[in-house]
């Protein structure tokens, strides 16, 4: 009976605990696709003279997880209004921005605050951070 309890309790306490990692994250960025390398070099100098927060999502379009990320971004895009824009790079209209920040694999998310730069391409870190349920 007391075991009965003890495991009760403990079931409650995941409960709870997988209740708080579901909440849902709202995004503040609006989507901004790049067709040049000359649009991100420009995107990056403005960026060197005045800091502020800057988001790069490498994407391939013969990638699947690529593809679903793009969409999804584009259906919650719909719903709300952003105060930041996510600049999303393609491997096929801009083959040599890919080496700017070392991208191996795809989709990557690229960081930007004030001065450090952070990489990330686990891809539900990813969701996480953009915001995509």
């Amino acid at each position: 009976m007391i075991l009965l309890k003890k495991w009760s309790l403990i079931l409650q306490k995941q409960m709870k605990m997988m209740r708080t990692k579901t909440k849902k994250i709202k995004s503040d960025y609006y989507l901004t696709f790049l067709r040049k390398e000359n649009d991100l070099n420009k995107i990056l100098k403005a960026h060197k003279k005045e800091p502020k927060k800057l988001r790069i999502l490498f994407v391939s379009l013969w990638d699947d997880y690529s593809t679903e990320l793009v969409d999804s971004l584009k259906k919650q895009e719909i719903n709300s209004s952003r105060k930041y824009p996510l600049y999303i790079v393609d491997s096929y209209n801009m083959p040599h921005s890919f080496v700017i920040y070392k991208t191996n694999k795809v989709p990557q998310l690229v960081k930007i605050d004030k001065h450090r730069v952070y990489t990330e391409d686990y891809l539900p870190k990813i969701y996480e951070t953009l915001g995509i349920e």
